[in-house]
């Protein structure tokens, strides 16, 4: 294999003590395309080419029509699609690809459209402003997910992020001529998270942020190009004098310069990773490294540069090509006159392959190294973009392998690389068009990968790329259901619905949901119901019922499922749609829907409440909420005030809860209750104006009456009395215990010889609780009882009268009790013992 590594290694470029390599990756499929007479946009990661005819330049057309169009290919030039450009505001001045591979487009007045990768608008366009739209866009500079755009009159706005488009002006740079050259500071690399804007103005640069402007490597310029490299570490200029100046981005220090011979300043500058620049010139590309002669390569036609992470990108009418520097371990092997472990084992490969026993002692010299050999191997491999070479690398590295003592770390480096490698080299396919190296596809990652073959519609890659790497399938398996969706107007829904079915099954736990919203939104509603009824997740299912109209299915679901929060949402928005008589008809029907629409209403919204108790002939229920009315009713401060207004209000309510329990049979308790009390409330709220005293309203029947008393309406007590037919003993026990409150006695007096009363004690009772012992004296004695005299003149403390009356009804458990209420009166205690001997009450004590 000598050869093969003198040929390999003849097609690198040495750059003072490093090589480079030009690798052509494909052969460009797009037929006649002039670079000169267009306007390009090249994604990063081997992404898609965007072209539209310069309309900056006079140029001749063909057989072709005057009218622009936008053409869109992959890396190869394999057309993906096209469109009219038709757009309004002006000259095309700015057209990037976005992280996530829109393409970005600005015209001249400020307006910015987003295409998808078919061509299509797929965003919603927006202006720069009205500042931006009076002055006219004349430059635009992109990075990754933002955008910057200099006006005629010098101004600079910004785009920090285009997934939240709010435009902003940066600070005025103050200067009076168009800079000569502009760069930028990717937010990520500066101090304060903002984008930093350079400008080549006279012989400085100024550093434009949004609050501030700042002048920076003053005597370095004047500077006609600028390009910062991918850490945003240093910037690569081109001088007035034709010198090529690499320079840290803060202008601390300068890193390298190189005399270019030329004056006339580049057409592009690109930086191939962070070790060399490029400068291209009309038939001449440039290398400049930091130290040594640089490199050059000749072009018979136009080219573009693409940077990469690793290398440039190259892009011309014929070819796609990459620069970057050979990998060391591509070196350690295929350098003219290697003698490394690596070189060594790729060498005793060829003679195994033609079984010469050089093998054996190429192997013995590199025993000791042999692990490092063996993943100088895998490492190239993994930098390969020819087959062939990768499959012999990855050969070497297996026979190695075979003799090594220990392996497992390289057995699972070995089986990864092999893994990375297929799917590196099914995207590169010219068909599929994405020339990644290793280094940019983990930068990518596999996921981001995966999503940009979905968006390119490359469904059964993705698919098989996710399998194989063992990563989940939904969402190339979601997009492809869409895409189907879209693509498939002519399908019946079932036989659609079976095809989309065979191949979602493919993936547990797939949102149907989402795909039913996809087919929802492109007019088949049917297809999407159908969809949705395979969700298994209620959360899901249930939004997507309400917003494709089938209510009924959708509180079915969230019943099901007994999450209250999907019942809620279902019953508000069936209750915004839905007429009032419907609404409760559908809900009527489910229990749990219908105790929570009871229990939400109970609190916010009683008379649509009372309208779905009365539609539903519960009304007993509407009366209880009636009820409930009037005592919210009695808990406003306004009640409190005698003679209020709300009264009038909450006995009404009160009385129509009345008539309503008086429908049924079994509320006869509550329509006689609902009766009285509204009886009560309007004969206390009369009370109330006629007293002005706001003292009666919420209270009790015998409340009222002893109020009454105490005031001295004795009439309306009467009143109270009549109207409620209170028996005589409570009217005694009320007037009794009223007219000791107020202290008159003689009242009390008259009053317990008006006729005779049912009993006396409730004289007693008001006078002993007035604590007034010469009024009970009055009445003590006519007590009937003998037991209750007893008590009555021992609660006075008249032990005498109280033992006396206690002989009179021979009790001997009144006796113990009598004594312990008197325990302190050692005269009562003795009187008591007196007569318990007597009376021979032995077992008393």
């Amino acid at each position: 294999m000598a050869a093969v590594a003198v040929a390999v290694a003849a097609e690198w470029q040495l750059l003072h003590d490093r090589y480079y390599r030009k690798l052509e990756i494909y052969s460009m499929q797009w037929g006649r395309m002039d670079l000169a007479r267009h306007r390009v946009a090249c994604a990063p990661f081997g992404g898609p080419i965007a072209a539209i005819r310069d309309d900056s330049k006079i140029v001749q057309l063909y057989a072709e029509s005057a009218r622009r169009k936008l053409h869109i290919f992959n890396s190869a030039g394999v057309p993906l699609a096209s469109a009219a450009w038709d757009r309004p505001g002006g000259r095309l001045v700015g057209m990037a690809w976005t992280d996530d591979q829109s393409l970005v487009c600005v015209v001249q007045d400020g307006t910015v459209y987003f295409y998808n990768l078919r061509a299509e608008l797929s965003a919603p366009q927006f202006s720069m402003g009205k500042e931006c739209f009076e002055q006219g866009v004349v430059e635009c500079v992109f990075w990754g997910n933002g955008m910057i755009c200099l006006t005629e009159d010098r101004q600079i706005f910004c785009v920090p992020d285009f997934k939240n488009p709010k435009p902003c002006k940066l600070a005025d740079p103050g200067i009076e001529e168009y800079p000569l050259c502009v760069a930028v500071i990717e937010p990520q690399y500066t101090m304060s998270g903002n984008v930093e804007v350079l400008l080549g103005v006279g012989d400085y640069v100024l550093a434009v942020e949004e609050d501030g402007v700042q002048q920076l490597g003053i005597g370095v310029g004047p500077l006609q190009k600028m390009a910062v490299s991918h850490n945003g570490k240093y910037l690569a200029t081109f001088t007035h004098d034709g010198r090529l100046l690499v320079i840290t981005t803060d202008f601390s220090r300068i890193i390298s310069e190189y005399n270019c011979e030329s004056a006339l300043p580049p057409e592009q500058i690109a930086w191939c990773g962070l070790d060399s620049v490029l400068l291209y010139w009309d038939e001449m590309l440039l290398m400049v490294g930091p130290r040594g002669n640089p490199v050059r390569y000749l072009y018979d036609e136009p080219i573009r540069l693409v940077p990469e992470c690793d290398g440039v990108r190259i892009l011309s009418n014929s070819y796609m090509e990459f620069i970057q520097r050979v990998p060391d371990s591509t070196v350690s092997i295929f350098q003219i006159g290697s003698t490394s472990p690596a070189a060594l084992l790729y060498d005793a490969l060829d003679h195994f392959d033609r079984r010469s026993a050089k093998a054996d002692e190429n192997l013995r010299l590199i025993r000791s190294s042999l692990p490092e050999a063996v993943e100088a191997c895998i490492d190239a491999a993994g930098h390969e973009f020819d087959v062939s070479r990768q499959r012999t690398l990855l050969r070497a590295a297996s026979y190695g392998w075979a003799f090594c003592s220990h392996f497992p770390q390289d057995r699972d480096r070995f089986q990864e690389m092999c893994k990375t490698l297929r799917v590196l080299n099914a995207v590169r396919n010219h068909e599929i068009g994405i020339p990644l190296s290793i280094q940019q596809y983990k930068v990518l990652t596999a996921p981001v990968l995966i999503g940009r073959l979905v968006n390119a519609n490359h469904h059964l890659v993705a698919l098989r790329i996710s399998e194989y790497l063992n990563l989940n399938p939904e969402v190339v398996l979601m997009h492809w259901a869409c895409s189907k969706i879209t693509a498939s107007p002519a399908i019946q829904d079932a036989a659609l619905l079976e095809i989309l079915l065979d191949k979602l099954k493919l993936c547990k736990g797939i949102s149907y949901a989402a795909i039913a919203a996809h087919a929802d939104n492109t007019g088949r509603r049917k297809l999407a119901a159908l969809l949705v009824d395979h969700e298994p997740r209620s959360s899901k299912q249930v939004p997507l019922l309400l917003s494709i109209g089938e209510e009924d299915t959708a509180l079915l679901k969230a019943t099901e499922s007994g999450d209250t929060d999907l019942v809620y949402l279902v019953l508000f928005h069936i209750w915004q749609k839905k007429p009032a008589l419907d609404f409760f008809g559908t809900i009527n029907a489910r229990p749990l829907a219908r105790d929570l629409f009871i229990t939400y209403a109970r609190f916010y919204k009683h008379e649509f409440l009372k309208d779905f108790f009365l539609s539903t002939g519960r009304l007993q229920d509407v009366a209880f909420l009636l009820l409930k009315e009037s005592w919210d009713l009695e808990k406003n401060p306004m009640a409190s005030k005698g003679g209020s207004p709300l009264h009038g209000p909450r006995i009404r309510l009160i009385e129509q809860a009345q008539k309503l329990f008086s429908e049924t049979k079994e509320h006869t308790f509550e329509s006689k209750a609902a009766e009285e009390h509204a009886k009560l409330l309007r004969l206390q709220h009369e009370l109330e104006v006629s007293t002005k005293q706001a003292i009666f309203v919420g209270s009790s029947i015998s409340d009222t009456i002893r109020t009454c008393i105490v005031l001295g309406n004795h009439r309306a007590a009467m009143r109270v009395r009549a109207e409620f037919k209170v028996s005589e003993k409570r009217w005694y026990w009320l007037k009794a215990f009223a007219l000791a409150t107020v202290r008159d006695w003689d009242a009390l007096e008259k009053f317990s010889k008006e006729k005779r009363p049912p009993g006396y004690k409730p004289f007693v009772e008001a006078c002993i609780d007035a604590n007034e012992k010469a009024e009970a004296l009055k009445y003590i004695p006519k007590l009937a009882e003998p037991r209750e005299r007893s008590e009555a003149y021992a609660r006075i403390g008249m032990a005498k009268e109280a033992a006396d009356a206690a002989s009179q009804a021979k009790d001997s458990e009144l006796f113990g009790r009598l004594k312990l209420t008197l325990a302190q009166n050692a005269a009562a205690s003795s009187i008591f013992d007196t007569l318990r001997d007597r009376l021979s009450f032995q077992g008393v004590y």
